[in-house]
């Protein structure tokens, strides 16, 4: 008996050593991946103040920015993964449609319609993309380094309150503006008869793009003013079951 118990002893110190090793792998990734999107965006904010101060106007800017932008943007995708293997305890669903839609609006509707590029509506949504992003990650980096300021969480659970709109404002114009050239265009689009039998319309599917926004955003928004019920303010959340 004295045997078999020291050996499920010897077992379990080497389970929690294992558990031990693996958390602090993922600590010490997240740690870094969090610091290298807070660089990275601090790196567009940059970019984006010093092309307006020299330049004056915004006109032009989203190309000179395009290429750190998609990068940093799509490399996002990495979040996903973290929530599919459990290093991170939050929705594979919820950070998958939000990545996504990120990415969507960079690749297959900003940088491939040029002529919306230099409309307002994509700067509203840069603008806002940025401070939301360099506030995010930096309020994960210091939470990670158990040294978190009150100023970062303060701003992330409070600056949402307007960023949140005004990015889906922004975004949603930009959209909008984007249908007249996609419809002229025929972009992205199949018309039969073709080989495949398959017709598929990208006007119509950017327009039920912008009609998924009615029921999305109000679920994250709310979700977020949760999280900063609970927060901030310590609020003990029910989530109810569906």
């Amino acid at each position: 008996m004295a045997s078999s118990e020291e050996d499920g002893t010897v077992e379990e110190k080497e389970n929690n050593n294992k558990k031990r090793t693996k958390s602090s792998l993922a600590t010490a990734w997240l740690t870094f991946y969090n610091i290298a999107m807070t660089a990275g965006w601090l790196v567009l904010a940059i970019a984006m103040i010093r092309f307006y101060i020299t330049k004056g106007t915004h006109k032009g800017l989203y190309r000179s920015i395009a290429r750190t932008l998609k990068f940093f943007q799509t490399f996002a995708l990495v979040e996903v993964g973290h929530c599919a293997i459990g290093i991170v305890r939050t929705s594979v669903i919820v950070t998958g449609v939000q990545v996504c839609s990120r990415i969507f609006m960079v690749w297959f509707i900003t940088n491939s319609i040029r002529p919306i590029q230099n409309e307002e509506s994509v700067i509203l949504f840069l603008v806002v993309w940025t401070m939301t992003e360099i506030t995010r990650y930096s309020y994960y980096t210091f939470n990670l380094l158990h040294h978190l300021p009150f100023f970062i969480k303060w701003a992330r659970y409070n600056l949402f309150i307007v960023l949140y709109p005004l990015g889906v404002i922004g975004e949603l114009l930009t959209i909008y503006a984007a249908l007249p050239f996609v419809r002229r265009s025929g972009m992205y689009s199949m018309r039969l008869p073709n080989i495949y039998n398959v017709s598929f319309d990208y006007y119509y599917c950017l327009i039920i793009v912008m009609l998924s926004y009615i029921p999305l955003f109000p679920q994250l928004y709310f979700h977020m003013l949760r999280q900063r019920r609970r927060v901030l303010h310590g609020e003990v959340i029910v989530e109810k079951d569906d």
